[in-house]
């Protein structure tokens, strides 16, 4: 590091009251290690979390001790599997207040969870029925619906209010007769705008159409009741979750789900298989072809669980005093932009900087340690939207501290002072 580029000093400022930060860091391995001579600061959590100690353990315990295929053997270690592969799954029911753990199912993440979705709409899609869209989707939002244009589906946009908010006018007069599915974000990954999603599901339900909604976002800052919210289907994804990567899961009410034919075939999916014919195993299972990401899903359970043991109110705010502090000093800086205002917003942070490219200025922060996410973060229709072609992202976990904002914001003024 150059000398004209000095690590700013780290100090620690004060949390909510009651939030023990530094008990919860100690949990991850990762963030004790350094980027060069200084220490990490990790606040690209919108892209992927990190997985605390509660997690690695489950994971490499299930390697070491007890591990065999699920659901097909009779011996000990496939039923010690079994068993911990399906107690992830009541764990996951239990996070998103599932009326039961059938109406989870396990996908590859929640790309796949929409994927699985939109492949079952698209066996009774009917040329000119409608699906609703807004421009601050991520594209595993968007793609799958495209698929479903080559069938005579419809997309049908909805935009945002000047502060970065769900136009829910805009969205009524949208939704018609002709509307078969309204798939929206809980919370924009951009953004950070939350989506009331039980005032969509009312407009929805008017019209007699379903809804899909990416909590992939939601589910890490907010509490999510899938029962009260009213929705027909919910995609999340572990890594985002403090878990692994390759695995989520979708809820989907049990009629939802029975609607819906498999979408792989394989082992697992089926009762029987003849010659002639083929008799399928009832939702969840009729959706997961083939053997499961077994690690994965225990180590999702294991992160849920360690989830749920926290304080997820305490976590909640010390998250958003992270987000008012780093708006507050961004806001100060001149030439910088900050993306989305919208109220009750989660701790995501999308920005630019005047003259300066986002990968640079990721880049140099970089060099102080600071890991933030530059480019079009799978959103380039909300990228045209916004009249960019890509941002620099800050994103907030609960293993953040205040102390690492104040390291962000002077490196960030550093970036902005060496490349305008």
């Amino acid at each position: 590091m150059s000398a004209a580029v000095k690590p700013p000093v780290q100090r620690e400022t004060q949390t909510p009251t009651g939030f023990d930060v530094q008990g919860i860091r100690a949990q991850f391995p990762i963030l004790s290690r350094k980027i060069g001579k200084v220490p990490l600061v990790y606040l690209d959590n919108a892209a992927s979390a990190q997985k605390p100690e509660a997690v690695i353990e489950a994971m490499t315990h299930a390697m070491r001790h007890s591990y065999a295929n699920v659901h097909r053997g009779l011996h000990t270690l496939a039923n010690e599997t079994t068993g911990a592969y399906e107690a992830a799954r009541a764990s996951v029911a239990r996070f998103l207040n599932a009326p039961n753990p059938n109406t989870i199912v396990f996908t590859k993440g929640a790309t796949e969870a929409i994927n699985l979705v939109a492949h079952g709409l698209g066996a009774r899609i009917m040329p000119g029925d409608e699906i609703i869209l807004s421009v601050m989707e991520h594209h595993a939002n968007i793609v799958p619906w495209h698929f479903l244009r080559a069938k005579g589906a419809v997309l049908k946009w909805v935009g945002l209010t000047e502060e970065g908010s769900l136009d829910m006018a805009a969205l009524a007069d949208a939704i018609g007769p002709r509307t078969v599915m309204v798939a929206l974000p809980h919370m924009s990954n951009v953004l950070g705008t939350v989506v009331d999603v039980a005032a969509v599901v009312a407009l929805a339900k008017a019209h007699g159409a379903q809804v899909l909604i990416d909590g992939c976002q939601a589910a890490v800052h907010m509490d999510v009741d899938v029962q009260k919210l009213g929705v027909d289907f919910y995609a999340i994804s572990a890594h985002k979750l403090y878990g692994p990567t390759g695995i989520g899961a979708l809820f989907g009410t049990a009629e939802a789900l029975e609607r819906l034919p498999p979408y792989q075939g394989g082992g697992e999916m089926i009762e029987t298989v003849t010659l002639d014919s083929v008799t399928y195993n009832t939702p969840p299972y009729r959706f997961e072809a083939g053997t499961p990401a077994i690690l994965e899903g225990i180590g999702f359970g294991a992160a849920l669980d360690w989830l749920m043991q926290q304080e997820r109110s305490a976590l909640q705010a010390h998250e958003a005093a992270l987000y008012t502090q780093a708006e507050a000093a961004l806001s100060r800086i001149n030439g910088l932009s900050l993306h989305g205002r919208a109220p009750g917003k989660g701790a995501i942070l999308a920005f630019s900087v005047e003259g300066a490219h986002p990968h640079d200025v990721a880049q140099i922060l970089d060099r102080f340690g600071v890991a933030i996410r530059a480019g079009h973060h799978c959103a380039q229709p909300l990228m045209r939207y916004l009249g960019v072609n890509s941002t620099a992202r800050a994103s907030f976990a609960c293993y953040n501290t205040s102390a690492e904002i104040e390291t962000f914001v002077r490196a960030l003024e550093t970036a902005r002072e060496m490349l305008t």
